[in-house]
């Protein structure tokens, strides 16, 4: 592999019966359909379920498609607010697994954490979190697509698209920019959607840095939300106790 091993690197297997990373033409639609291939959206929200804080930024370096891409129509039953039942049909990925890397990078735009920036803990945190499955629910693109995370070597054991050569999907969606995460001047204090053009080269997609992303739209104005006890509205366990001993059991 060409792309760059950091120490504080992750890997992960991420595997379920259906997986729905929504188109954006047809997300605001009644029927959605799936892209071919995760978003590097999809796979940091996994990351993030797994194990995250405001302290760093998860960066997905690449993905390896385990199964053949197949994909299944469903007829589901949207939410309608108006009232009465409705009728949509979603494309699904179906028997889905792939190989993650990834690693974290501390988030500069957060100046007030600056004292929880310890690489090891995070990292063996990470490791523990990700071989008991994540902290929270895994899902694959959308809410109903459960998913599952183990430990794995990344390139280890047989993969569908092996020896396959170069799969190019064309422009696809990439993920979004919030302003505590922008790295870009042009980006600082926006909210912003990226795109890109994957290949799939022998079933690995090498991701492209958010900050690398050329075709990118500013979609509107965003501050960033700060975290601190002279700016959050939590200001720790002194709000609760006020100065009593708050170990458990007392």
């Amino acid at each position: 592999m060409s792309k760059e091993i950091y120490r504080n690197t992750v890997e992960f297997q991420v595997s379920g019966d259906y997986a729905l990373f929504s188109d954006i033409l047809t997300r605001p639609g009644g029927e959605k359909t799936t892209y071919p291939i995760p978003t590097y959206e999809a796979l940091k929200g996994i990351l993030n379920s797994v194990y995250w804080k405001p302290t760093f930024v998860w960066v997905i370096d690449s993905v390896r498609v385990m199964q053949r891409i197949r994909t299944v129509r469903k007829g589901i039953r949207p939410i309608k607010y108006g009232g009465r039942n409705d009728l949509s049909f979603y494309s699904y990925l179906y028997d889905v697994s792939y190989q993650v890397r990834a690693h974290f990078e501390w988030n500069t735009n957060r100046p007030e954490l600056e004292q929880d920036r310890n690489e090891n803990k995070h990292h063996n945190i990470a490791k523990r979190m990700i071989e008991r499955g994540g902290r929270r629910d895994i899902f694959l693109g959308t809410r109903e697509c459960q998913g599952y995370v183990e430990p794995c070597h990344f390139e280890e054991g047989p993969g569908y698209y092996d020896d396959s050569g170069e799969i190019s999907y064309g422009i696809l969606y990439h993920g979004i920019t919030y302003p505590d995460e922008a790295i870009l001047p042009e980006d600082k204090g926006k909210m912003t959607v990226r795109l890109w053009s994957p290949v799939m080269k022998d079933g690995v997609i090498d991701f492209l840095r958010p900050e690398e992303c050329e075709m990118k739209r500013h979609i509107k104005e965003m501050p960033i939300k700060m975290f601190g006890k002279e700016i959050s509205n939590f200001t720790g366990t002194d709000e609760f106790g006020k100065g009593e001993n708050l170990e458990l059991g007392e």
